[in-house]
């Protein structure tokens, strides 16, 4: 997908941070958006931001973690464009906690929406790409889907399984000759509200773990990596690593092998005990 002008793209999660700006990037481009949020006065001023572009816009509250209602939002777009080229899966929350303190719900919160949300809007969307003879699929993973961290064990699990999700599906496109590629994105630290938005398990201090993870790790804008993502789509990339951290990161894992586990250890019981 080399040229996004009058392409039908679809934004989960297009609220606020990344899903934002790719929504309005891709709207100056001359794509078509549709946008999903479950927060209206985030996407209604998506909405606004993206129509200033001048690009057709298309725009419902929708709950990702809703299999039924992913499958009629994915009809409902179809319709109203014609066809759908591109499904970028973004939407995601956080939880910060132990595995021995966290409930059971707080896990299957994160899953469904930070895993299952992209299994339903990858399988929703999938008939129309292949159809479209131009499609891509863009699922948003992590860092923390490359390395675990304590503390972040549902976080993980999540973005783990997008990412083993993903990279099947690129796989069975490939051997299917389906004319749909497929992107697994590992942002690190970004410039977004997701740390904000976070919940918490025990006696973490939410409040403390958000102003953590801005000061020491957010280090890259939304507006970049949105920019670095569209580039990777452009260029057919089946892995995109966005910001310097993530490259780092990744890179040491390789090299160290399970040994980065003592090591992330020490500096995570650092960090806990400032957010307690």
């Amino acid at each position: 997908m080399k040229d996004f002008n009058n392409k039908v793209i679809v934004i989960t999660g297009a609220g606020s941070g990344m899903g934002r700006d790719l929504a309005i990037k891709l709207g100056k481009r001359g794509a078509k958006i549709a946008i999903s949020d479950v927060n209206p006065d985030g996407l209604a001023e998506t909405e606004r931001l993206v129509a200033a572009t001048g690009a057709q816009v298309h725009s419902q509250l929708l709950n990702v973690a809703e299999r039924e209602a992913v499958l009629e939002y994915a009809d409902t777009v179809a319709e109203h464009f014609g066809t759908v080229n591109a499904i970028f899966n973004n939407a995601g929350i956080a939880h910060h906690g132990e595995v021995e303190t966290m409930e059971f719900k707080d896990i299957e919160r994160v899953m469904d929406i930070d895993y299952w949300g992209v299994v339903n809007g990858t399988k929703a969307f999938l008939p129309y790409l292949i159809a479209s003879g131009d499609g891509h699929v863009v699922n948003t993973s992590s860092l923390f889907g490359l390395l675990a961290e304590p503390g972040q064990a549902a976080y993980n699990s999540a973005k783990f399984a997008v990412r083993g999700f993903t990279e099947a599906l690129n796989q069975e496109m490939i051997i299917a000759k389906h004319p749909v590629k497929v992107t697994c994105v590992h942002p690190g630290g970004i410039k977004t509200a997701i740390a904000r938005n976070a919940t918490t398990s025990g006696d973490h201090d939410q409040a403390k773990s958000a102003e953590l993870f801005d000061k020491y790790l957010a280090n890259t804008s939304s507006e970049k990596a949105a920019d670095i993502i569209i580039k990777a789509v452009e260029r057919d990339r089946a892995r995109v690593l966005v910001g310097l951290d993530a490259k780092v990161l990744d890179l040491s894992v390789r090299l160290v092998a399970s040994g980065y586990q003592s090591i992330s250890a020490r500096l995570a019981g650092w960090a806990f005990s400032k957010t307690k």
